[in-house]
């Protein structure tokens, strides 16, 4: 792959289903049988917390490969001051061009976008292994935890702006941009739309068992 001949370029409303079709293959058994990130994407864009100048995809010889999206979410200190960030995702490439490095490429230049509309800080639960070669670290390095002074170990924070958070405890308050996924017959009927695929285990599924479990301190 030649990655002078790729386009990084925002969504539009033509590359909607695309979009949808682009992720439904990268995560379909990833995270369990089946995938619900199509349905995520499809409802997540009507959502207040959505972000559309963030929504970029990668595109390469006239196909999607790529995407990237994000929404607003809050920290929220001791004192109940609050910070709005970013929260990171779906990320996704197609298949058949994962390791290429696109992932990086679409985060980076996605952080450089949200630093020039005035956003200081991203987070996003994910594999560490995954993200800390971004700049991503976890956590409990910056004093951030669910409620209940709870600090997963999937909890990542990046920090566009070196010294945006000064060390005080904050509580991450994330959108509730995902809330449609709960409605399981609503994903089905969506997902009917789309080719058939096998639902069907596979060990990343316990991966991403194992980290979403997985808490540092609480």
């Amino acid at each position: 792959m030649n990655k002078n001949d790729l386009i990084i370029r925002l969504e539009t409303e033509n590359d909607y289903r695309e979009t949808e079709t682009l992720i439904r293959e990268a995560f379909w058994n990833q995270s369990f049988p089946g995938a619900d990130e199509h349905y995520l994407v499809h409802t997540m864009r009507q959502h207040r917390d959505f972000v559309h100048e963030l929504a970029y995809v990668i595109e390469y010889g006239g196909q999607l490969i790529g995407c990237i999206m994000y929404s607003k979410a809050k920290l929220v200190d001791e004192s109940g001051a609050e910070k709005t960030v970013l929260t990171m995702g779906p990320l996704c490439v197609h298949p058949q061009y994962q390791r290429k490095g696109l992932s990086r490429l679409l985060l980076e230049h996605t952080f450089e976008q949200a630093s020039e509309l005035g956003y200081d800080v991203v987070i996003n639960f994910g594999n560490p292994d995954n993200y800390v070669a971004r700049g991503y670290k976890s956590c409990l390095r910056y004093n951030i935890c669910l409620e209940g002074d709870i600090f997963p170990a999937p909890l990542l924070v990046k920090e566009l702006h070196e010294g945006a958070l000064d060390g005080r405890k904050w509580i991450y308050s994330p959108s509730d941009i995902d809330a449609a996924c709960a409605d399981t017959e609503a994903v089905a009927r969506f997902d009917s739309q789309f080719p058939p695929k096998e639902k069907a285990w596979q060990p990343s599924q316990e991966e991403f068992f194992i980290h979403s479990h997985s808490i540092l301190r609480g």
